[in-house]
């Protein structure tokens, strides 16, 4: 049954003249400036929740030419406290990517209240606000931090209640700013107090002002350790510059972690409301580049993605291009992708098998 699926995808590509089978494809398009150098920064993607986010990181480094993906970033579900405190076996995957090698980092990002897509009114949160600041919800995670130690995940970088600056989820701030403060304080002291943690607490507003202003949830230079910023290609902010430039903007991010003293990150970023924008992809990477942020993680599905996503090719080739460790490899052009399903998708340890052209040369 494998060597049949894997024959017709095969057979299909030859057809059309010439081709090798790789995770994604690309349009061979080059970065129109001097390629900046990222030395130093840490570099991942969110490639899937579970176990399955795990095994694709080794896709996107050969993808990348080899390049040293040295983030793994996930995300706990925040339907239920139970989820939310998670187990060893979730978590377990993670921890041996991250105990393989001395310099990479386990990004996780915790809800600050179940439910957390639920759409709950400006009164519901105000008042799980009230109760999370009274310490109502310290025990959950205590256990989440039991779990995280347990596992050996103690240096863990916890992007706490991400983009409560928003309207998405149940732990957003505007409803009440200061019960939200006390109760990410709450949080922090809870989850430090387990014995041999070095979990580090990362801020990551949406960019821009959004519902309320991001400074005015800040909950203090004691309990945050790195001033995240969660950042697509949409408004707020018709261009990059916009986005820079913005009250609450990029630039604003990055000053007000120097005054502090603080790393700077970008857990979420990529492509949204304009579509395969090459050019907004080439200015965030020499925006990276230049400033240097602790770490930065793209969300690697369709709309935002650059490997998994076969709608932003030419975004992907500058993507790839800059990051790779050989330097990309142009002469790539559009295929098409096969999705395998779980049984034989446990083969090739993924769900898909791309295929994309190469002409005039062997690849």
């Amino acid at each position: 049954m494998t060597a049949a699926c894997v024959g017709a995808v095969t057979a299909g590509a030859l057809v059309a003249g010439g081709a090798v089978a790789t995770d994604v494809f690309t349009d061979g398009a080059q970065p129109a400036h001097p390629r900046p150098s990222t030395r130093g920064v840490a570099m991942g993607a969110f490639l899937g929740s579970g176990s399955d986010g795990v095994r694709r990181i080794a896709g996107l480094s050969r993808w990348l030419g080899g390049a040293n993906v040295r983030v793994a970033h996930t995300y706990l579900p925040g339907d239920t406290w139970e989820r939310i405190e998670s187990d060893r076996y979730f978590l377990r995957p993670w921890a041996e990517w991250r105990r393989a090698a001395p310099d990479r980092l386990f990004v996780l990002n915790v809800p600050m209240q179940a439910r957390n897509e639920a759409g709950l009114s400006d009164d519901e949160v105000r008042g799980l606000l009230s109760r999370g600041a009274e310490g109502h919800f310290d025990h959950h995670f205590r256990e989440l931090a039991g779990h995280l130690v347990a596992e050996g995940l103690t240096d863990a970088v916890i992007v706490l209640g991400w983009e409560m600056n928003g309207t998405t989820y149940t732990h957003r701030c505007a409803p009440d700013p200061q019960a939200w403060k006390t109760y990410w304080r709450r949080i922090v002291a809870a989850m430090r107090s387990a014995p041999g943690q070095e979990f580090r607490f990362d801020f990551a507003p949406n960019r821009g002002r959004d519902a309320i202003p991001w400074t005015e949830c800040y909950p203090g230079d004691d309990v945050v350790d790195i001033i995240g910023m969660d950042s697509y290609d949409q408004a707020p902010g018709e261009t990059f510059d916009d986005q820079v430039n913005q009250p609450y903007g990029l630039k604003h991010q990055v000053d007000f972690a120097a005054e502090r003293g603080k790393p700077f990150s970008y857990p979420e970023w990529g492509l949204f409301r304009r579509g395969d924008n090459a050019e907004y992809m080439r200015r965030m990477l020499e925006w990276i580049a230049r400033r240097k942020p602790l770490y930065h993680t793209i969300s690697d599905y369709c709309p935002h993605g650059v490997w998994r996503c076969s709608e932003n090719p030419r975004s992907s080739a500058v993507f790839r291009a800059v990051m790779s460790a050989d330097g990309g490899r142009p002469g790539r052009f559009p295929g098409f992708c096969v999705d395998l399903g779980d049984w034989l998708g446990g083969w090739f340890r993924d769900r898909r098998v791309c295929v994309s052209f190469s002409w005039g040369r062997r690849p």
